[in-house]
């Protein structure tokens, strides 16, 4: 238990992702590092902040999520070093230092299939979503998706009525459900499946969290299925992190003058694979790996920032700036800005520090 708590207390640590403690361990133990006082912190990378959250962090987060662990047989706590957690996310850029689990764990692993779109699905879209996520656990697959409403709730609900497995991952600690109208089908999930997150247990739900959630989703599977999304949206981010972290891309095509479909035809026109079934992405698979080549059409390009990230990039300086100020700053809504920031601190532009946001500046 002293052991999970040390973990717990290095997760409250923002900015303080696996791929940075593994580089530590190398270096130094657990016990120890979360022992160092704040100079010696700082020595070894730690921003001011950083050092300052860990050297005299509160207990309290860390007891109420060990509270909240045994309160249920179905709750866990999958750290960077557990055999449970996923071994692709650890090949993305900013793989959690934990994960909070409600369901069955010992699913994490197993192969995965994103599937994301709008939150405004056309009935046409709420069909395809059901339909896929259904054709596909009967295939092996697991569908994950961010439960939120539209095609991701609709992804879920067609992996349980197809008898498969199913992966939530959330944008807010699992202490609630977000949307409540999901109340339901949260439970279902647990049941046959898992709700994830990389957040404390009693945080809630904030704009900013849900592109941050949707790395993750992306990082647990093979590829992404985009269903439906309009051309500025949660489901293009996704979109462009499966293209970052090497993984294949899938669009579903729809009507030339559907909004919601506008977003796939663009994904497809980039070098997404068009699919109108799963026996299309079975296919292909199968056709590529007989060749032993790889699918991405895309890990060669790197799209250039749009008319809004170059916009919101100018008000980005040296100095640490608020998402807020950024917003109003650029003329756009925080939803917005925090889409974009990912994308930018994805592509390397920008990085987050305490208090906002800052330019990375070429040597």
């Amino acid at each position: 238990m002293d052991d999970l708590r040390n973990w717990l207390a290095l997760a409250s640590v923002h900015g303080l992702d696996g791929l940075k403690f593994q580089r530590l361990s190398e270096h130094i133990s657990l016990t120890e590092l979360v022992s160092l006082p704040i100079s010696t912190l700082r020595n070894i990378g730690f921003t001011p902040r950083q050092a300052e959250l860990l050297a005299v962090h509160s207990p309290r987060r860390v007891d109420l999520a060990l509270e909240w662990l045994v309160q249920s047989p179905l709750h866990h706590i999958v750290t960077y070093h557990d055999p449970r957690y996923p071994p692709l996310l650890k090949q993305t850029k900013q793989p959690p230092l934990l994960l909070f689990v409600k369901g069955q764990a010992e699913l994490l692993p197993r192969q995965q299939l994103a599937m994301v779109g709008t939150r405004q699905p056309t009935p046409t879209g709420r069909k395809v979503a059901q339909n896929f996520a259904a054709e596909l656990v009967q295939q092996g697959y697991m569908v994950t998706s961010g439960m939120a409403r539209g095609i991701d709730s609709e992804s879920h609900k067609g992996a349980l009525h197809g008898g498969g497995f199913t992966i939530a991952v959330l944008g807010h600690g699992l202490q609630q459900i977000y949307p409540a109208s999901n109340r339901a089908l949260a439970e279902q999930i647990t049941a046959s499946g898992a709700l994830v997150s990389e957040f404390f247990p009693d945080i809630q739900a904030r704009a900013e969290f849900f592109p941050q959630r949707n790395r993750i989703v992306v990082g647990l599977s093979s590829a992404t299925i985009v269903v439906e999304a309009a051309l500025k949206s949660g489901s293009l981010i996704s979109a462009n992190l499966a293209a970052e972290y090497n993984r294949d891309l899938f669009a579903v095509p729809g009507p030339i003058y559907s909004r919601q479909s506008a977003g796939c035809h663009w994904l497809i026109q980039q070098g997404a694979k068009l699919v109108t079934c799963v026996a299309d992405i079975l296919e292909e698979w199968q056709f590529f790996a007989q060749n032993g080549l790889s699918t991405l059409a895309q890990d060669e390009k790197k799209s250039a920032p749009d008319l809004s990230a170059q916009q919101l990039l100018a008000n980005v300086g040296d100095d640490a700036t608020a998402i807020d100020i950024i917003a109003e700053r650029s003329n756009m809504s925080v939803t917005d800005v925090s889409i974009t920031l990912l994308q930018l601190e994805i592509a390397g532009e920008v990085a987050a520090v305490p208090g906002g946001y800052i330019r990375v500046r070429s040597a």
